[in-house]
């Protein structure tokens, strides 16, 4: 098991930030590297709910991705189980902090191997999906 660990400080509570991810038309604004747009076919936004979704990169690739919400526990943590390659789980926790909510996001690959090969992309794309989810949340108190 190989995980990437990034986090950052949106500044809205718990509450507001969990709101951006239960909401599949705001999740489908934010979800994502830079440049990728969302189309949502399933959203069972419920523990064993299912999430089908084709993420279309910039240059119009279509990258189908099929999801479990193996835990939701509101508005603290959501666990996102991605069962075919690259395997993943995802887990997102919310915590109150000084200026908001400290969101981390910890993304475990089954095949070390495979999470070394990809980690250039991930990283960064992990870093995007934050900054895209804090735009979204600032956003919506405007």
């Amino acid at each position: 098991m190989a995980t990437f660990t990034t986090s950052r400080v949106i500044p809205a509570p718990p509450d507001d930030v969990f709101a951006a991810i239960r909401a599949p038309e705001r999740l489908a604004r934010w979800w994502g590297p830079d440049g990728f747009t969302n189309t949502f076919s399933v959203f069972e936004f419920k523990p064993a709910g299912k999430w089908s979704l084709v993420m279309r990169g910039p240059d119009g690739t279509a990258y189908p991705s099929e999801n479990t919400f193996a835990d939701i526990d509101p508005p603290e943590k959501v666990v996102v189980e991605h069962p075919s390659n690259p395997v993943y789980r995802l887990v997102i926790t919310l915590k109150a902090a000084s200026g908001g909510t400290l969101v981390t996001w910890a993304q475990s690959f089954a095949d070390p191997e495979v999470a070394r090969r990809i980690e250039s992309i991930v990283v960064p794309a992990n870093e995007q999906n934050l900054a895209r989810l804090a735009a979204e949340v600032a956003g919506a108190e405007a």
